[in-house]
């Protein structure tokens, strides 16, 4: 049997603190979804100004680029690049619009980071910057 890395809870921390420090840095009011790496939700912010529909959106891409192993970007482009409309009907996935980005450690997805309010670079700017915390 194999084990494998999980998020803990300090960990959950400095990647919210971490993604909230880049949207106040840049003046951008936006929700922040951490997930595990099943897609199941463990921290979610809502910053104040935020609409309402940027929490399912938020949610939707964490989801999508756990239980994926890949940044939601890569979906956007397969779809409007590639023309790949057929994504758009693949069963959990929802999120598939950049903003969305795996937590990877060692080889394996221990979670992601979705962000949802102003563009969508710019969404995938402060999920990074989440990411990064955790120096993986």
């Amino acid at each position: 049997m194999q084990s494998k890395p999980v998020l803990e809870l300090n960990d959950v921390k400095k990647i919210a603190a971490a993604s909230e420090a880049e949207a106040k840095r840049n003046h951008w009011a936006v929700t922040i979804a951490i997930v595990d790496d099943g897609g199941s939700l463990l921290w979610l912010h809502r910053m104040d100004g935020t609409p309402p529909m940027t929490v399912n959106m938020a949610s939707a891409k964490a989801k999508t680029a756990a239980i994926g192993r890949r940044e939601t970007r890569i979906y956007q482009e397969m779809i409007n690049t590639d023309g790949r409309m057929s994504f758009l009907s693949a069963p959990g996935l929802e999120g598939m619009i950049e903003g969305g980005v795996p937590i990877m450690w060692n080889g394996h997805c221990i979670g992601a980071v979705g962000v949802s309010g102003v563009k969508a670079a710019e969404d995938a700017q402060i999920a990074k910057a989440g990411v990064a915390a955790l120096e993986v």
